[in-house]
Order: C-alpha cells, then structure tokens, then sequence
C-alpha cells in the first residue's frame, strides 16, 4: 500500500470534490481547478474528506496512487489557500514592473522584456525587486517562477539575475591581476 495514497485528504468549509466525466473538480474561493483521473483509482468521499483508492493491484495501478492522492491535496489546499512564490531580482538597475496584464523586467538586455502572464496567476511587484507570484494551481505557479528565473538566471561570479527567495548562489572567484 502507498504510504502517501492511504492518507485521507481533509476538505476544509468552503471547498468541494466531485468526480465527472473529465476527472476531478475542486471547487473554493480561490477559484476551480480540474484534474485528469488517473487509470486503476478512483475516489471515495466521505464527511469532510476525501481518499484515493486503488481498484486493483498492478504496477501502473500502485504508481497512479500515491501520484493522485498528492495532486488532489495540493488542488484542495489551493482552491482554499492558495500557493506564493516570492522572487528577488538583483543587479544594478535590474527592476521590474506591471503594465496592463505584461510584467516588464529591466535585466540589463539592450531591451525591456515584456511577459505575458498565464491566466490564473497573479503577480505583484515589490519596492521594484521583489516579485510575488500568486495561483491556485500550484503546478502553474511554480512553472511560472522557473519561466522567470530563466530570462536571466543568476551569474555565477556577481549573482546578478532572478533567483527564488531564500536561493543562496555560490560565487566563484574572478580572475587575479598579475603582479
């Protein structure tokens, strides 16, 4: 048995599953999101959670399990919570900004660079270097952090560039002057 798939899911107030024909909908105030249900489970409710049940023993079966059990958790948490991702931008003039549904970042390109983004998410910009990136769907929300970072990942040797909140990059030395 899946140490993760037998674990029931609460379903807080304010939040409900149901299965349909296109998978698993999970309704909040955050918003709805739906899920593909997986081949060899299916779901059982109960007052005030949820669990995943195998229909029967196969590899593909047991893998499905623990897999959908953690998806259906973070629909459920972020239908009801929500997911944040913070992001520093650093660098000598390195700023960025809303305009309209863009983010326009300034990362020393020769240009402004424009991103759309995804429906679903929102972004907030903080004393210009700081990026908050808010959503439901947690997938979403960190895709969106990784499509960020790569405009302009961190330089190895002054660490100029987007980088997570908290991401510690190790820099190398330059070169020495000759004597």
């Amino acid at each position: 048995m899946s140490r993760i798939g037998k674990q029931p899911i609460a379903v807080p107030a304010g939040v409900s599953v149901s299965t349909g024909p296109s998978g698993i909908v999970v309704k909040g105030p955050k918003g709805e999101l739906t899920q593909n249900l997986a081949t060899g489970v299916k779901i059982v409710q109960a007052p005030g959670t949820v669990s995943v049940v195998r229909e029967n023993d196969e590899r593909q079966s047991r893998s499905n399990h623990g897999l959908v059990r953690a998806l259906l958790a973070n629909m459920v948490t972020g239908v009801s919570k929500g997911y944040e991702r913070r992001m520093t931008i650093t660098g000598v003039g390195f700023k960025g900004e809303i305009k309209g549904k863009n983010l326009v970042l300034a990362l020393g390109y020769s240009h402004a660079v424009e991103v759309p983004f995804p429906a679903g998410i929102t972004l907030e910009v903080e004393k210009l270097t700081t990026l908050i990136i808010k959503g439901a769907d947690r997938q979403l929300v960190g895709e969106t952090a990784a499509k960020l970072r790569s405009l302009r990942a961190p330089d190895a040797y002054k660490g100029k560039g987007i980088r997570n909140e908290g991401e510690k990059i190790k820099l190398k030395a330059g070169k020495t002057a000759k004597k």
